[in-house]
């Protein structure tokens, strides 16, 4: 199929700036949800770039998802003539610092022994319970998967 070179840059551009790409299984579309380039050379554009091992592609629930592979890195850059600094975004690592924990008063959370469920084991008034069942609980088989258990001879 005849692609625009105007909507394949746009296409290509994209797809290099996100490293990876969704379209819709519709061929009727009049546009990309993303690009503004028919859907139809989308997909297109993206098939040809499977065939040559540029994209890996999964098609599940009518949508189409495509990946670039190293190979298509290196493609794309020569196309569009960028430097090696740049990368998609799907390879640019972020580093989450850890979510502030809430504290009470400026004063630190108490901690308590035992681990995280020391506090259940203890009463109303804060002192320790027993542990486990009580003394008067006595289990017993009863035959297992619904059956009746059978009358000892």
């Amino acid at each position: 199929m005849l692609i625009p070179k105007e909507n394949r840059t746009k296409i290509h551009q994209y797809l290099f700036q996100e490293g990876c790409l969704v379209a819709k299984k519709d061929f009727n579309a009049p546009k990309h949800q993303d690009i503004d380039v028919p859907n139809l050379h989308v997909i297109k554009a993206l098939q040809s770039l499977e065939s040559k091992g540029f994209v890996a592609s999964r098609f599940s629930w009518q949508y189409y998802y495509y990946y670039l592979t190293p190979e298509g890195i290196t493609y794309l850059r020569e196309y569009l003539h960028l430097p090696e600094e740049i990368v998609p975004r799907t390879h640019i690592r972020t580093v989450k610092a850890p979510a502030p924990r809430p504290q009470r008063d400026g004063e630190r959370a108490p901690r308590r022994e035992g681990g995280d469920r020391e506090y259940r084991r203890r009463d109303d008034r804060g002192e320790k319970k027993e542990g486990g069942a009580g003394g008067d609980w006595k289990p017993e088989f009863r035959g297992g998967l619904g059956r009746p258990a059978r009358a000892q001879q």
